[in-house]
């Protein structure tokens, strides 16, 4: 699923009115003809497409995050996945007030790279990473990672966001990363590790275990660039939930 493939962000065109374009062979935007909806709603479509187009041409994101409804942003991954940023952070508690993020580790374009607390780990690096991302990716990003890097680094991250935990919801997967990982195929060099086990890790290097930190970086970068393998996974079956089985897309 594309963005262009969608009319749903168009005032007047629900799920059903968006089915019926499909199933009527119009799933792009450049096939819309004016037929299967009513005369207002074809100046709607008409009209939006006019602007998004030439959103779309500028990879301009927010627009659409703010034309399309939230528990539809999945429908972005498609054309921004090649310039997303998929990220995960570890801390020493689940409080941003009293706890420290001690790694945080961004991939994108096919490389990973981690940031640690006390060496690397910034302000001004993380705003570096976030500041032009078209879309990140996460997983129950939304309510833990984004408020605790914004508290913690005085950080403002808006990019558009695919909080992974949401979709998979939408398909019964539910539980923890891990968990949801297992249930879907994707494999892990260290399955054995925990978020508790990342902050014992981080305690273990604070009192000179070197090993320590390299397995808690080593776990935080799989967290990472498992997102990607995931979102592949989640939005292709929401694809196929959503989409009528004849339609080409």
């Amino acid at each position: 699923m594309r963005i262009e493939n969608s009319f749903i962000p168009i005032s007047g065109v629900g799920e059903t009115t968006e089915r019926r374009l499909w199933e009527a062979g119009i799933t792009h935007w450049n096939e819309f003809d004016g037929s299967v909806v009513g005369p207002t709603i074809a100046d709607r479509i008409h009209d939006f497409v006019d602007v998004a187009t030439d959103h779309l041409r500028r990879n301009d994101a927010r627009f659409f995050d703010d034309s399309f409804p939230s528990a539809e942003r999945w429908r972005f991954y498609e054309n921004f996945r090649d310039d997303a940023l998929f990220f995960d952070i570890e801390t020493t508690g689940l409080d941003a007030a009293r706890n420290d993020v001690t790694t945080v580790s961004v991939h994108r374009g096919g490389d990973t790279d981690t940031f640690v607390s006390g060496d690397n780990l910034t302000a001004s690096a993380l705003r570096e990473r976030f500041v032009d991302a078209p879309l990140i990716v996460s997983f129950n990003g939304a309510r833990f990672d984004v408020p605790f890097l914004e508290q913690s680094f005085d950080l403002s991250i808006d990019a558009p966001h695919l909080d992974l935990m949401y979709p998979c919801r939408r398909l019964d997967l539910t539980g923890g990363l891990k968990r949801i990982e297992r249930d879907v195929g994707i494999d892990r060099d260290r399955p054995d590790l925990s978020g508790e086990d990342a902050v014992r890790l981080w305690r273990e290097y604070e009192r000179g275990d070197d090993a320590a930190l390299d397995t808690l970086v080593s776990y935080n970068r799989e967290d990472t660039r498992n997102l990607e393998r995931l979102a592949d996974h989640v939005t292709a079956r929401l694809h196929d939930a959503c989409c009528p089985a004849d339609a080409t897309f």
